[in-house]
């Protein structure tokens, strides 16, 4: 007596799980190439690339991508399992009812095996089945072919293996089929059976199967791509409810940059942002308080400085006066008292520099210095400022070409030229060379360029981005000179009225140069 075997599930469908991932990456694979995509070419030419807004759209878009293709994948996953393991229940099944109730007698014969065979087929669950049956060497099948190509050498030795039973779903030439494995047995015992050879496979197209799992991914994937779409509208909202008060800040800041320090950012709601607001504000009001209150000195200190200068004037006319009688009667005095005299004629006459160079240096701090400006011969005036000075001597050479004219407040001209030439006699070396030409740029105004050098040591190069500074010593030994101390800041403010600038630097074989560069408004005649 055959009877019918029991079915046991021994394999897992490698194929199927493999067709499942490949579908999963790649749809996941296509999630991913869709988020870039969400800014496009025309939104980049109105958008900063790689700004905020676009760094929290694409995230946001990211994590709805992420949230709608992870939850596609498992509900596609989920779903077409549930197809496939439906109809695969169901065949597996009926095919081990329809065996069990089918008789076999052995030795099997050819003889009536294939009616057997067609009569199980007609009866497949969920779709017609092609029945095979294989014994020893005889092959038979309830097809036009005894032996099948979908049957695998795996579904075979696991039908030796496993008596029970074996099933296994394969593609074929794109086409899905499931293939179950059932062996004959002898049942000797409740728990033991003992193999007759006789093995009957069924296989079956699952083609309407995979209509549906085609179907369910297209849905998958139409329910998607919608959602992003969806997804881009609550991103927006949040990103410009994030950029809202970024953008205020920024405002902000620019507004304090022109200088309104009382500029303030409203507060709204207890997040961070109202936190960065809040900060802001009392930052700003911090720097406000600062601000005026350094204004505030540096105005004091200002009019104490310009107040104490007026204030001197006048005495200190009445001491020169006074020291220029007694240096001239300073020869009939004893030695030690011409020597007192001498003195104090000279520190007089420093003091009196330094109260004028103090009151010029206020009138710019106050903006109350004005540059009365004449069409003059540039070369005529450098000469003229030399001459009054005595420096005409071999300590002072020129290079000054003839026929150069440009408009110039002759005043502040000859106190740039003075203090840059007296700065080089008394802390370069001579022969101090004063140089004059001119240079065309395009597009910008033609330019006058003058040039002081010296042949002394030059500048150190620590001491050359504070050359222009006020009461700067370049030599820290040096506490006492004959100067005021200001005589480089207020050239500097008077090439600024002209609208010019200077510069300080070496010469590589040795010794400092200042050029003074200062917009030609008039066409040259020469040079």
């Amino acid at each position: 007596m055959i009877t019918g075997p029991r079915l046991g599930r021994s394999r897992r469908d490698k194929d199927a799980q493999r067709d499942g991932r490949d579908e999963r990456e790649g749809r996941d694979g296509r999630d991913g190439r869709d988020a870039p995509g969400a800014v496009t070419s025309g939104e980049r030419s109105r958008v900063r690339a790689f700004g905020l807004r676009t760094r929290l759209l694409l995230a946001f878009l990211m994590v709805a991508a992420v949230s709608a293709g992870t939850t596609a994948a498992l509900t596609y996953r989920e779903a077409r399992n549930a197809v496939l393991q439906t109809a695969q229940d169901t065949a597996v099944t009926s095919f081990r009812e329809h065996v069990q109730q089918t008789a076999f007698t052995l030795p099997l014969q050819n003889e009536g095996l294939e009616d057997v065979l067609r009569d199980i087929a007609r009866r497949g669950k969920p779709h017609p089945w092609v029945v095979f049956a294989e014994y020893g060497s005889i092959r038979a099948s309830s097809g036009e072919n005894p032996v099948s190509t979908v049957i695998t050498p795996e579904l075979r030795r696991a039908a030796r293996a496993h008596p029970y039973g074996s099933f296994e779903r394969v593609v074929k030439d794109g086409v899905p089929y499931l293939t179950i494995a059932m062996p004959m047995v002898f049942k000797t015992s409740p728990d033991s059976v003992l193999p007759s050879g006789l093995v009957l496979y069924a296989v079956m197209r699952m083609t309407d199967e995979q209509v549906n799992v085609d179907a369910l991914l297209m849905a998958a994937r139409d329910g998607a791509l919608p959602g992003l779409a969806v997804a881009l509208i609550p991103g927006l909202i949040a990103a410009r409810s994030v950029l809202r008060p970024v953008r205020e800040l920024r405002q902000a800041a620019r507004s304090m940059g022109s200088g309104r320090l009382d500029t303030r950012i409203a507060v709204r709601g207890s997040d961070e942002l109202a936190d960065l607001a809040r900060t802001f504000n009392e930052s700003t009001g911090q720097l406000e308080r600062s601000v005026r209150e350094l204004r505030a000195a540096e105005e004091r200190a200002r009019r104490f400085a310009s107040d104490v200068s007026h204030e001197l004037r006048t005495p200190l006319a009445g001491m020169l006066a006074v020291t220029e009688v007694l240096d001239e009667d300073a020869d009939g005095l004893d030695s030690d008292t011409a020597r007192a005299v001498r003195l104090v004629s000279a520190e007089t006459g420093k003091l009196a520099v330094l109260v004028e160079d103090l009151m010029e240096i206020s009138r710019f701090d106050a903006r109350a210095a004005e540059l009365n400006a004449d069409e003059v011969d540039v070369a005529e005036a450098i000469r003229k400022t030399l001459h009054n000075r005595h420096w005409t001597d071999d300590r002072v050479r020129v290079d000054l070409p003839d026929g150069i004219r440009a408009r110039l407040d002759p005043r502040r001209f000859d106190v740039v030229i003075a203090n840059l030439v007296g700065n080089a006699l008394r802390h370069g070396g001579a022969p101090v060379t004063v140089g004059l030409r001119t240079e065309a740029r395009s597009p910008e105004p033609s330019v006058l360029i003058t040039e002081v050098v010296d042949s002394g040591p030059g500048i150190r190069p620590a001491s050359l981005p504070h050359i222009f500074d006020r009461f700067y010593k370049a030599d820290a030994a040096r506490t006492r000179s004959a100067g005021s101390g200001l005589g480089l800041a207020i050239t500097l403010e008077n090439v600024k009225l002209h609208g010019g600038t200077i510069r300080a630097g070496n010469r590589p074989e040795g010794g400092a140069v200042f050029t003074v560069e200062i917009p030609l408004h008039t066409e040259e005649a020469g040079g």
